[in-house]
């Protein structure tokens, strides 16, 4: 890494680390729908050293479905880690293997997710009730793959106490040999609350899962939810915690969230990327999934906040929403008028 070092609000320079970051400093939120190989890459482009996640793949999806497809990376996505849903020790072994085979190098079990489709399959935030289940299917899941098995989870679900429910958990983990957790710090309501409402009415406790810390020192705990910026991820890497983790807002708004990352978290003094710059960085990678036989908008919708906050950033958004099925050259003459406006 060129110039590691650790920007800090309050300072004009970079401040020389003893180690290069751990990746998961900052990574981005597995989400369904919205993380997959394109969304990964272009995340990338952004930011050299953030960890990222793909979206949620079923163990049973996997080894009773055979759907390998769902497992599909390019090299240039990594460090990148596969998240897998499921609450069967012995499937999810099978799956982390295959998931193992297929190149990652750390598997992440989902014991957060509070959708029906999850609730329905008795797993994702559900397990947050049966600890010593999350701890069999993370032994199963670290023996069979030999590689780094994490967890993801909320700090409790229901009519728990998130002081009991929360410790429970991370004690089951730690004795199947897991060493690193990422907690959203909210409860998850099960039943009453959609999906997108689970991710916004639950208050943040972002306290509790601070006093983790101190009962769980060999751990190395993450915090997930309500994390908009970097100068919030700052605060919170000062007080202890090895990482952040950051979900819609590293989607709705990556340039600002990605780009300058490498340097104020990482240290990497390597240029900040310019939006037009990777806008056109990602041609090769729109002609390969359109010769895949893709849409445009199979990438173009990952990339509309590039320019938030930007010159050209309304021009950007309306002209990709308008060209759902566009070619390269429709493309490309985008990125010329946003360059006409950016030089205006």
């Amino acid at each position: 890494m060129a110039g590691a070092g650790l920007y800090l609000e309050g300072h004009s320079e970079v401040i020389p680390l003893t180690h290069a970051p751990d990746p998961w400093r900052l990574s981005v939120a597995p989400m369904l729908d919205w993380t997959d190989s394109n969304c990964r890459q272009f995340h990338r482009r952004l930011s050299r050293h953030a960890l990222l996640y793909t979206e949620m793949v079923t163990s049973a999806a996997l080894v009773r479905g055979g759907a390998l497809h769902l497992l599909e990376h390019d090299p240039s996505e990594h460090p990148v880690a596969l998240q897998l849903g499921g609450s069967d020790p012995g499937e999810l072994a099978q799956a982390a293997r295959i998931g193992a085979e297929a190149g990652y190098r750390e598997i992440n079990l989902n014991v957060g997710c509070p959708s029906d489709r999850v609730q329905s399959g008795c797993f994702g935030a559900v397990l947050m009730k049966t600890p010593d289940l999350v701890g069999e299917c993370a032994a199963a899941m670290r023996a069979a793959s030999g590689v780094e098995v994490t967890v993801k989870c909320r700090i409790g679900v229901d009519d728990q106490d998130p002081e009991q429910a929360l410790p429970a958990l991370l004690e089951s983990v730690r004795a199947a040999g897991v060493r690193r957790v990422i907690v959203h710090a909210r409860k998850a309501w099960l039943q009453g609350l959609s999906p997108r409402e689970n991710r916004e009415i639950p208050p943040l406790d972002h306290d509790l899962v601070a006093r983790m810390l101190g009962a769980f020192p060999d751990l190395a705990l993450c915090v997930n939810g309500g994390i908009a910026t970097l100068e919030q991820a700052e605060s919170l890497l000062a007080r202890g915690f090895a990482g952040v983790m950051i979900g819609r807002a590293a989607y709705h708004h990556p340039y600002a969230v990605l780009a300058p990352a490498d340097w104020r978290l990482y240290g990497d003094a390597h240029p900040i990327p310019r939006p037009e710059d990777v806008a056109h960085d990602l041609i090769p990678l729109i002609e390969a999934h359109l010769a895949r036989g893709g849409r445009l908008i199979g990438v173009t919708r990952h990339i509309l906040g590039l320019f938030s906050g930007q010159a050209g950033a309304r021009v950007w958004r309306r002209a990709l929403s308008e060209m759902p099925g566009g070619t390269v050259e429709d493309y490309r003459a985008l990125l010329a008028r946003i360059a006409e406006r950016q030089a205006a």
